[in-house]
């Protein structure tokens, strides 16, 4: 422990030390009034006595729990302290999520949301966010550590892909909300440019990692896609996994059920490029793409120690203010 303050205390008591002795002095000096004669009698009396004894025992506590209480002032106002060690652990990382919105990708969507939920009730530090792509890409939720917010994109997600997959023409209102969820955004130019571009996606998802050349942080896209191409995009899968590796961004991609060999090894070679890994379509790729993002992010935790000065005031506080009532309730005591 230590005191943020010392030189307070060193006035504070050289002031409790010195007012006693100022006090007793003023007290020996008879100022005014007119002196008694004669008053052996009554301080001889056993009454008397009595009271005198309890009046400079009651006077002697009162003095105590005085000086008691100013030190207990200079103490505060010194501020006793301690140097406090914090340790804390975060995630130095960032997760996007990176769908390709075309109905084709519809059931692997489904199976990736439904496990990410659990992963990201399970997140501590880390950001995450959402982009969802067909011609252009749209993103739903921006890098975030607002899990709730995350978590009820997911819900609205799965819920689309599910309406859509099991195509529950009864609720028919839903069917077309549902949908709507998904296209809103991003079939925009699909009549000029065609669809399921995936290289724009991708890169496209690369941008939206704010800061890209100014913090060092690990960047990771969860990217699922059928990989088939249906227009002309801006940019290839090839560049776009170029785009990806150069901007320090780690893709893992999981390709879907009936996808084309070649699409295939085009997807699992771009994903590679970046240092990810590529799964196919299966009950567990979901869970099994999240494992492996976990396992690798056991090296990116953050150790932050922080040293903190803590005051400790409780103790002279309650003193002071136990001698402070006690000052109260005596000093009645000493008048009655």
């Amino acid at each position: 422990m230590e005191l943020r303050n010392p030189i307070l205390l060193i006035i504070g008591l050289l002031i409790v030390i010195i007012i006693p002795f100022i006090l007793k002095r003023k007290k020996q000096n008879f100022n005014s009034g007119t002196k008694i004669a004669n008053t052996k009698f009554i301080k001889e009396n056993n009454y008397y006595q009595a009271k005198m004894k309890r009046y400079k025992n009651l006077t002697l506590l009162l003095k105590a729990l005085c000086i008691l209480t100013m030190l207990a002032s200079v103490i505060l106002i010194a501020r006793i302290s301690k140097i406090e060690k914090v340790e804390s652990t975060e995630y130095n990382r960032d997760i996007f999520l990176c769908m390709d919105a075309s109905g084709s990708v519809d059931e692997l969507n489904l199976e990736l949301v439904s496990n990410l939920k659990d992963t990201v009730s399970s997140l501590k530090g880390e950001r995450f966010g959402i982009s969802i792509f067909n011609t252009s890409s749209v993103i739903l939720v921006p890098l975030t550590d607002d899990y709730n917010y995350v978590l009820d994109t997911l819900d609205k997600l799965e819920n689309s892909f599910k309406t859509l997959e099991n195509q529950d023409f009864d609720d028919f209102e839903n069917y077309i909300s549902s949908s709507d969820y998904l296209t809103n955004g991003t079939l925009e130019g699909a009549e000029e440019r065609g669809s399921s571009l995936i290289g724009d996606g991708l890169a496209s998802c690369v941008f939206s990692f704010p800061k890209l050349e100014e913090e060092e942080r690990t960047r990771i896209i969860i990217f699922s896609t059928d990989n088939d191409l249906a227009g002309t995009p801006i940019v290839t899968l090839d560049e776009a996994a170029t785009i990806s590796k150069n901007k320090n961004v780690i893709v893992y991609g999981i390709g879907t059920k009936y996808m084309q060999d070649k699409d295939r090894t085009n997807l699992k070679n771009a994903v590679l490029t970046t240092g990810g890994e590529y799964y196919d379509f299966s009950n567990t790729s979901g869970q099994n793409i999240i494992n492996s993002i976990e396992k690798q992010s056991k090296s990116l935790i953050k150790e932050n120690n922080k040293t903190y000065m803590v005051d400790l005031p409780q103790i002279p506080f309650i003193v002071l203010l136990t001698s402070t009532i006690l000052l109260f309730i005596l000093e009645k005591k000493v008048i009655s």
